[in-house]
């Protein structure tokens, strides 16, 4: 199929994006990399009166530290963020995760705000800003505001972005040595979208667990912080198998697991329980090495 017609605009600066986005609202989708936009338009499921092609702005692509954090422009593609030198020192879930996004053609022209902002419940980078307690930071005509991660994910498909908003960089806290991180997931094939995926982040103290961070993609409808299964874990040792089968069970009662029909919500929990086994026990096994 081909797209409904509509208007296209490429402004050179922000503030012209800006105002375009101000002006039409709802009618106008933003275009980055257009990775998952263009098939919408072709399926004619988005059907916009004007396209924003922000690709011409500058200083949306940068990566860089800013006040401590490592700081990602929400037209930065995958693939430059995953070879980008600041992650290893950032101690990164991001270096874990990108590899898992689509394939290398679509990591070229990907981007992280594109990611976030369509808040596909399968996608990788969602669990990650949750996991890492991100910021992300919105802009529009009236100003900057900033949204942690824990509240710009809504639902399905739906954020906490404004019709005149657009992401113009995600701010990560840097995480110290204490923390070890692992994603991993399930899919049919590499690359394809995740039937389950888990970020995990623990913070270790005598290989006792201080503090843990567990988010899933692809089995709800959004990311969000597992925090009783968080709070089972918390202050037992990474080695205590029986602490973890507590965790489980806590895991089971507290997942609200997409229902398909090729993938019910019994097969996701099972999947969840999988994979925080599978990374407690990488972390474990890296921790005793």
């Amino acid at each position: 199929m081909k797209p409904a017609r509509f208007a296209y605009a490429r402004p050179q600066t922000l503030a012209e994006a800006l105002v375009l986005l101000a002006t039409h609202g709802s009618d106008a989708s933003i275009l980055a990399g257009g990775q998952s936009l263009m098939p919408m338009l072709n399926l004619r499921m988005s059907q916009p009166a004007i396209l924003v092609d922000i690709n011409s702005i500058p200083d949306l692509a940068l990566i860089t530290m800013r006040d401590g954090q490592l700081a990602i422009g929400g037209r930065a593609r995958h693939n430059d963020v995953m070879h980008s030198e600041l992650l290893p020192s950032s101690n990164s879930l991001l270096k874990r995760a990108l590899p898992y996004v689509a394939h290398a053609a679509i990591r070229n022209r990907g981007t992280l705000g594109g990611s976030l902002a369509l808040s596909d419940p399968a996608a990788e980078l969602p669990a990650c800003a949750t996991c890492l307690d991100a910021r992300i930071v919105a802009v529009s005509t009236r100003g900057e505001r900033v949204i942690p991660a824990s509240d710009f994910f809504r639902g399905l498909y739906t954020t906490a972005l404004e019709q005149d908003e657009l992401i113009h960089r995600v701010e990560f806290p840097l995480l110290d040595t204490n923390w070890h991180v692992e994603f991993d997931e399930v899919a049919r094939r590499r690359g394809d979208f995740a039937i389950a995926g888990l970020a995990l982040a623990v913070k270790l103290d005598s290989r006792r667990i201080a503090e843990c961070r567990i988010v899933f993609a692809g089995v709800e409808a959004f990311p969000r912080r597992m925090a009783p299964v968080e709070a089972a874990l918390t202050g037992s040792l990474l080695t205590d198998l029986s602490v973890r089968a507590e965790a489980f069970e806590i895991l089971a009662q507290t997942l609200d697991p997409l229902e398909e029909g090729e993938y019910p919500a019994v097969y996701r929990r099972h999947l969840a329980r999988v994979l925080l086994n599978r990374l407690l026990t990488r972390i474990c096994e890296r921790e005793q090495a």
